[in-house]
């Protein structure tokens, strides 16, 4: 029997870790999605990550270091690696495709970067159809002209309960 759950890892490339431009909380992100995988494999969870890539010259280059999944969350055998282009993480993938096939009919996301990929994936997948858990205290982001990332995470976290249950990383498995 297959299972209806996957965790979904969006963009936590090694680019993102940037001592230069540090996202917030950085290694507290991840420790919590560490925590989220080994709920999962023991669970029997897909994990699923999602590795954005950008033209020649960009920190996100594909090929580059700063591409690669940060060495704390390294991917093993079993595990879906999943390229985009946009913010949208079923947009011009298999993703959905690959859910389908395996039967998940639940999400549970994290990852970065919370107003672009984190929303875009969490409302994409909301109206595919998917149960959606958004991990309120592990997904990130940077400061913006306007706004701290700690207010651009509790706004997305208020304004995402419309298409996902808003949980923390203790009660998301």
């Amino acid at each position: 029997m297959k299972n209806h759950c996957a965790l979904l890892i969006i963009d936590v490339q090694v680019a993102m870790f940037d001592e230069a431009d540090p996202v917030y909380q950085g290694e507290q992100l991840l420790q919590k999605i560490q925590m989220l995988m080994d709920k999962a494999r023991e669970a029997g969870h897909s994990i699923i990550y999602i590795q954005h890539s950008e033209g020649a010259g960009s920190p996100l280059e594909r090929g580059t270091p700063g591409w690669a999944i940060h060495p704390s969350i390294t991917p093993i055998a079993g595990d879906l690696v999943i390229e985009k282009e946009t913010p949208d993480s079923f947009h011009e993938t298999n993703l959905h495709l690959k859910l389908q096939e395996d039967g998940v009919t639940e999400l549970i996301l994290t990852g970065m970067q919370t107003e672009l990929c984190v929303d875009t994936t969490c409302r994409r997948a909301y109206s595919l159809g998917y149960t959606v858990n958004l991990v309120q205290d592990a997904h990130s982001t940077w400061n913006s002209k306007t706004l701290q990332a700690d207010q651009i995470i509790e706004h997305h976290n208020t304004v995402l309960r419309l298409f996902a249950n808003v949980v923390d990383t203790e009660n998301a498995l």
